[in-house]
């Protein structure tokens, strides 16, 4: 019998919540066909690590991993080394690097599919930082990335959105890094509700005219482009985006909010899926996807339809945090033996917030095992003076 638990609203008040016994999700039996679904994958810190949490966290690989198989073994392809991994975060490129290679591997051996972050965190925004910086610091970790068979995801740069003057930089930077690559990559435009230091990028404030600059680098190189990621949170942008992106290139939606209609598409399109909120949604995004292949849109849209109030939460606003809600996740439902993050960002939320995830999470049938998650749930609250 699954307890009863003591949850508490915004200023001490507990009301009582029992978790509803769902039937555990099924994985798809066949790979997913008629979308690309990456999810960006988080790090499991060692816990027992004697070292500054903040400033020299350490990975707990064996959990780390394993968690990427849990991804490839439903069907997901892992978008390694990202935000989601708290990249330019806690993690650092140094780290990042050990991750790559890691996950690399580990991707051959299982046949995953596996695209990996090349940015410039390496580099420091300053009023030292050139062009030239900015691209010395791009093909350092492209030549990485590529070296280890990866496709490459090119992350927006904090570097080059501190020191660019105009759209033109942009277009400079982006297209040598371009003519360089060996294979095409995922360009990956970041908004700045996600990172604040990339207020602006493209070049302009206004993001239309931004897409517009986005747009031309694509055109520009097109043939070295396989898609582009966008985390902008705009439906309407995505989507009118999308329809003018030169044939054979991709739109990966990176919106955690609206995910579900931008997938499923029209009439003109869809959009394939590099989602962070892919890693604590795992079960039913690839289940839901395995139903689009099938033709089954109402049942699609059944799957898909409940997780959408739980990732809506998890990135409210400061939607940077929104990685400790994808932590927790991982942390209720098993994977992973503690609810420690690096960077203390485990920190980051409320206790009030973690309750209403737990709720939400339940709803959406993602909790895998609610007897554990309810232990662990109060264990978290114990902890809170609960």
């Amino acid at each position: 019998m699954i307890p009863i638990l003591q949850s508490p609203r915004a200023g001490g008040e507990l009301y009582t919540y029992t978790p509803r016994q769902a039937a555990p999700i099924q994985a798809p039996k066949a790979p997913l066909a008629s979308r690309i679904a990456y999810s960006a994958a988080h790090v499991v810190c060692d816990p027992f690590a004697d070292t500054d949490p903040l400033s020299n966290a350490q990975i707990d690989w064996d959990a780390t991993l394993a968690y990427r198989r849990h991804l490839w073994s439903l069907g997901l392809a892992v978008a390694e080394a990202m935000d989601t991994a708290q990249r330019g975060m806690g993690l650092d490129w140094n780290r990042a690097k050990e991750l790559i290679a890691r996950s690399t591997a580990e991707a051959r051996s299982v046949g995953g599919r596996i695209a990996s972050g090349a940015g410039t965190d390496h580099l420091a925004p300053g009023a030292h930082v050139t062009l030239e910086a900015v691209e010395a610091a791009y093909e350092e970790q492209v030549s990485f990335v590529e070296e280890q068979g990866d496709q490459v995801i090119l992350m927006a740069s904090r570097a080059l959105a501190a020191c660019a003057k105009s759209p033109e930089d942009y277009e400079r930077v982006y297209g040598k890094i371009l003519r360089q690559v060996s294979k095409p990559v995922i360009l990956h435009w970041l908004g700045d509700m996600f990172d604040p230091a990339l207020a602006g990028y493209w070049g302009e404030s206004d993001l239309d005219r931004a897409m517009d600059v986005c747009l031309r680098v694509i055109r520009a190189n097109a043939d070295k482009v396989d898609g582009i990621k966008i985390s902008l949170l705009d439906a309407e942008k995505e989507i009118r985006m999308r329809r003018l992106l030169p044939e054979g290139v991709k739109m990966y939606t990176g919106d955690d909010f609206n995910y579900p209609e931008l997938i499923r598409g029209d009439e003109q399109g869809y959009s394939h899926a590099l989602l962070g909120i892919f890693d604590a949604i795992a079960p039913v995004a690839a289940a839901a996807i395995s139903q689009l292949d099938a033709g089954n849109t109402e049942q699609y849209n059944a799957l898909m339809e409940p997780t959408v109030a739980l990732s809506r939460h998890i990135f409210q606003r400061p939607t940077f945090a929104y990685k400790t809600g994808i932590v927790f996740m991982a942390y209720l439902n098993g994977h992973q033996s503690h609810f420690r993050m690096i960077g203390g960002a485990e920190g980051a939320r409320s206790v009030v917030h973690l309750s209403e995830l737990f709720v939400l999470a339940d709803k959406a049938g993602l909790l895998s095992d609610a007897e554990l998650a309810v232990r662990r749930m109060k264990q978290v609250l114990a902890l809170a003076g609960v």
